[in-house]
C-alpha cells in the first residue's frame, strides 16, 4: 500500500496504516543496508546482493551461487555453473568491500581480515548517515500524512478532535519507528566496535 494507492476519500486510519506500513519499508531497508557493512566477521550478506555481470545480464551474486560461512573469518562461494567463477571474482574484485578473492578453480574463498580500530570508527561514522537517512524518511512519511490529515480537517471530512487524535496517533508511531532505528543503530555500533 504505497502513497499512491491511497484515495481521495482516504479516511485518517487509511492514512495511518499507510504510513505505518511506508515507515516500516524505511526500517527493513535500513537494515539491509547495515547487514551488508563488513564487520570483521565473514557473513553472506557481505556479498550476496553484489551484481554479477554473467552473460551480459546483470544478477545478484546469491542466485548465482551459494554462499557459505565455513567460519568466522572466511566466505565459501560455490558458483553452480563453474563458467561463472571468473565473473564471481571480477564482481568481488570491482566492488568498493575492499574484499580479495581467491579463485581455486572450483570455490572462490574469501578471507575476511579483522578491522582496524581506525576503520571501525571510520564506518561507525559512514553509517551514521544511513540511519540519519532513514530517520528522514521516517519523518517525510509523517509530514506527507500530517498534510493530507489537516487537509481531511480543513475540508470538513473530520473534525477537530480527530485531526488531532490521529496527529497524536501519527506521532506515536513516528516515536517508535524512530526509536527502533536508535535500537538497530545501537546494536551495529556495538557489532562494529567488538574486537
Amino acid at each position: 500500500m504505497n502513497d499512491e494507492t491511497l484515495q481521495d476519500n482516504a479516511t485518517p486510519e487509511d492514512l495511518i496504516a499507510n504510513a505505518e506500513h511506508r515507515m516500516t519499508q524505511a526500517i527493513e531497508f535500513l537494515k539491509r543496508s547495515l547487514s551488508a557493512v563488513r564487520t570483521g566477521r565473514a557473513s553472506p550478506s557481505l556479498v550476496e546482493n553484489l551484481p554479477v555481470s554473467y552473460y551480459g545480464t546483470s544478477m545478484p551474486l546469491n542466485q548465482l551461487s551459494n554462499i557459505t560461512t565455513p567460519d568466522a573469518q572466511l566466505l565459501l562461494i560455490q558458483p553452480w555453473d563453474k563458467g561463472a567463477l571468473h565473473d564471481i571474482e571480477k564482481a568481488i574484485l570491482t566492488s568498493p568491500s575492499g574484499l580479495n578473492p581467491s579463485n581455486d578453480g572450483i570455490v572462490i574463498r574469501i578471507p575476511i581480515p579483522p578491522l582496524s580500530q581506525e576503520r571501525r570508527e571510520e564506518l561507525v561514522k559512514s553509517l551514521g548517515k544511513l540511519v540519519e537517512d532513514g530517520k528522514v524518511a521516517v519523518r517525510n512519511v509523517r509530514r506527507n500524512v500530517q498534510d493530507k490529515i489537516r487537509g481531511l480537517e480543513k475540508d470538513k471530512q473530520i473534525s477537530q478532535d480527530e485531526e488531532q487524535r490521529s496527529q497524536n496517533k501519527l506521532q506515536e508511531q513516528t516515536n517508535n519507528h524512530i526509536a527502533q532505528i536508535d535500537t538497530i543503530w545501537t546494536s551495529k555500533v556495538t557489532e562494529l566496535m567488538k574486537v
